[in-house]
């Protein structure tokens, strides 16, 4: 049936379905003969774009059965949650619910290249504060990989947890030793340059950034 001339599928829904052209031809708002003239005499040639709508919407078919553009595939995304909480790249953000307040679409194919592991484990999180400047700035979001944490900790930009605050910030392994530097990219803030794993929390691996431009 998809491969069929538009007015022979139209009269095949008409006869199955049990309508009449003049009943159909008034739906649309055109004089009763109108639909029977397309279909048995070719007259117009095309369905107008607002009737081919409006039938294809009635008897519920894809618009592109009566003559219409075919419709768009469906492109496959990923939802990853914007989350209701802010990583301090500053003196450190506290009490964040952790919910999520919005969703925004990503594709998987550009999601596995960046390195992002199961999307169930993904989230979007603002930063505040300038302490990773220029790297990260006050108002940028981030992209946290929570299921790349603790156990497979590796030099990169990590989002973590200690003494309750939330903070983004540079984490190095000391080789042999088994401790970790916490580092602030802007040398105007503290920074830990041997910590004990354990004192800290990690919520999650930064994946990507994205900034408005001013």
């Amino acid at each position: 049936m998809a491969e069929a001339d538009p007015r022979t599928i139209l009269e095949e829904l008409i006869r199955d379905r049990g309508e009449d052209y003049a009943g159909l031809s008034r739906m649309i708002g055109r004089n009763a003969a109108y639909v029977q003239q397309y279909v048995k005499r070719g007259t117009p040639r095309r369905l107008a774009e607002g009737d081919r709508r409006l039938l294809a919407r009635y008897f519920g078919i894809d618009e592109a059965l009566l003559g219409g553009p075919a419709a768009a595939p469906a492109v496959e995304t990923i939802a990853v949650p914007r989350l209701a909480v802010e990583a301090s790249a500053g003196p450190g953000a506290t009490g964040a619910d952790e919910r999520a307040r919005a969703h925004v679409a990503f594709d998987p194919r550009w999601l596995r290249r960046i390195g992002g592991g199961d999307p169930g484990r993904l989230s979007l999180i603002e930063v505040r504060g300038d302490s990773m400047a220029p790297l990260l700035g006050d108002g940028d979001e981030i992209l946290v990989d929570g299921g790349d944490g603790a156990e497979r900790l590796r030099d990169g930009i990590y989002v973590l947890r200690r003494d309750g605050a939330l903070l983004v910030k540079r984490l190095s392994r000391h080789p042999g030793s088994g401790r970790v530097s916490v580092t602030s990219d802007n040398e105007a803030y503290p920074s830990w340059p041997d910590c004990d794993p354990r004192s800290i929390e990690i919520v999650g691996r930064v994946l990507w950034a994205g900034k408005r431009i001013a």
